[in-house]
């Protein structure tokens, strides 16, 4: 089993930047893919961004690409989120999740990923 812990959410103004973390724990990291969720009040949880377990390919929602970036640090046993260009339709809990390579995977649907972390908030101002 693999433990995640995601931090750097804040409050930001509209155009601001933030970096999401998450650190990983408990099992080998470079077996997982790794990415982020979000999910803003009333709305259903989506998928923002994946990475492989290499590093070497990545995946956006539509809504964020050229304005997010996701990258790890497999040495570390951390993933990132770098968010730019924010806007307020971006408010939302940010989840790091992790998918063991031993299942196959699509990146971008929730039903790939078997841990989850607790959440970070993000609320951008307009």
């Amino acid at each position: 089993q693999v433990q995640l812990v995601d931090s750097g959410g804040d409050l930001v103004q509209a155009g601001g930047s933030l970096r999401l973390s998450c650190v990983a724990s408990g099992r080998t990291f470079s077996n997982y893919a790794m990415g982020w969720f979000r999910q803003a009040p009333g709305k259903e949880r989506e998928a923002v961004a994946a990475i492989s377990r290499s590093g070497i390919r990545t995946y956006y929602a539509d809504s964020v690409k050229g304005r997010f970036t996701i990258s790890r640090d497999n040495a570390k046993s951390m993933v990132y989120l770098q968010m730019n260009s924010l806007k307020p339709e971006d408010t939302a809990v940010y989840y790091c999740v992790a998918h063991h390579f031993s299942r196959p995977i699509t990146y971008l649907s929730a039903d790939d990923y078997d841990y989850w972390g607790q959440g970070t908030q993000v609320t951008v101002s307009s």
